[in-house]
C-alpha cells in the first residue's frame, strides 16, 4: 500500500518522492550479490517513485510490478542506507508493518497499545 509506506516514511525522517524515476545508487551492478527476481542489471537504479534517506548517499527505488510494490537499493555500506535503516531496510520495513496493523485495527475497531523495546522491536496490543 503505498499510501501505508509514505506513513511509514514520513514517521522515520525519510522523503519520499513521488514520480521520481531514478534513484540514487553505485551506478552498475558488478556481479557482488544477486539482483532480486524478476529484475535484470539494465533494471537497476530505474523506478517508480524514490526514497531519500537523511544522511545516505545512497537512494532506496520503489518499483511497481503487477499489483505490488518493490523496494529496491544497494546496501553497499558506503552508501550509508543500512546504518540509517538497519540491515534489509528493517527499519522501514518494520514502520510500514505497524502502519498496516494500525489501519487494520481501525477498520476492524480494536484498540491498539504500542510499546518500544529497549531493543528497538515494537510491541502491539489489539484489544475490542
Amino acid at each position: 500500500d503505498l499510501g501505508l509506506l509514505k506513513q511509514a516514511c514520513s514517521e522515520l525522517g525519510l522523503t519520499f518522492m513521488d514520480n521520481q524515476t531514478t534513484y540514487r545508487w553505485y551506478g552498475e551492478h558488478v556481479g557482488d550479490y544477486p539482483i532480486p527476481a524478476g529484475f535484470t542489471a539494465e533494471d537497476m537504479g530505474r523506478c517508480d517513485h524514490a526514497i531519500r534517506v537523511p544522511g545516505a548517499t545512497y537512494e532506496i527505488g520503489v518499483v511497481k510490478r503487477d499489483d505490488k510494490h518493490i523496494l529496491l537499493w544497494d546496501f553497499w555500506s558506503s552508501g550509508g542506507l543500512e546504518q540509517a535503516l538497519g540491515r534489509n531496510a528493517g527499519r522501514l520495513k518494520q514502520a510500514y508493518a505497524v502502519a498496516r496493523v494500525k489501519q487494520q485495527a481501525h477498520l476492524g475497531k480494536y484498540r491498539l497499545r504500542q510499546q518500544q523495546t529497549a531493543n528497538g522491536t515494537i510491541q502491539l496490543t489489539l484489544t475490542r
